[in-house]
């Protein structure tokens, strides 16, 4: 069992370092591992990502590299150099990428997680026959996350949604982290496929990615304390 605490990523999306440490300031004890997705990565670079691993903090970087084979592998032991406990690359990129990410993990920091991204949440069906993906959201997820886990990698990313199917088709010794988090009563944003915390859990989810329900709330660590409980209050359902 993860601990609820370490199943919480905080998506850090905004556009500066002093950003950031302030959200990790306000969330104190109540959150452990962040998100460091392309904004800011961009505007502050890998420095950052040495400062919250340097502070203790878990960082899930969130960069999905989707590259030919050598460029993704270069760019994943730079990654595992730095420190990061996960790591993103796109499913969509095939096999080979993927083995190439896999190994250089393996190779570079053995305890960072290489995950795959499956289908984007902020997709739906249409989203994909518009892009030549033909079938259904379902079926393609399955079938992106069969070629992660047969490469390699440590598990996906996806919805909540996608979650019992990725279960019933490849087990459990996987992770699936979902983004798209969104507790009851929180705007849907940019997210398609949204779902609350107590519902990713008990579909399968290992890791919850939540942003903006924490980071623009006037109390960060009061929001983030309740959906701790609510992950240790699904986990013990889902035990039973």
């Amino acid at each position: 069992m993860i601990p609820a605490r370490d199943q919480l990523i905080v998506a850090l999306d905004v556009s500066s370092a002093a950003q950031a440490q302030k959200i990790v300031s306000s969330l104190g004890e109540f959150a452990s591992f962040y998100k460091v997705g392309m904004q800011l990565y961009t505007s502050e670079g890998p420095s950052l990502v040495r400062d919250l691993v340097g502070a203790g903090r878990r960082v899930f970087l969130d960069l999905k590299y989707h590259d030919i084979p050598n460029t993704v592998g270069a760019a994943v032991r730079e990654a595992g150099r730095l420190g990061v406990s996960l790591l993103t690359v796109h499913g969509a990129g095939g096999s080979k990428m993927l083995r190439a990410a896999a190994k250089a993990a393996r190779e570079s920091n053995p305890a960072m997680k290489v995950v795959a991204v499956t289908v984007l949440t902020s997709m739906d069906e249409e989203d994909l026959h518009e892009i030549g993906v033909p079938g259904n959201l379902e079926k393609q997820v399955v079938h992106v996350a069969k070629l992660a886990v047969k490469a390699g990698c440590h598990g996906v990313v996806s919805s909540a949604r996608e979650a019992k199917a990725l279960r019933s088709h490849l087990g459990n010794d996987f992770l699936v982290i979902t983004p798209g988090v969104r507790p009851a009563g929180s705007a849907l944003g940019d997210q398609a496929r949204a779902v609350t915390p107590a519902e990713a859990i008990a579909a399968g989810s290992t890791h919850l990615v939540v942003g903006r329900p924490i980071t623009g709330a006037a109390n960060p660590s009061e929001v983030a304390e309740k959906i701790i409980r609510e992950i240790e209050h699904a986990s013990q359902l889902v035990t039973r």
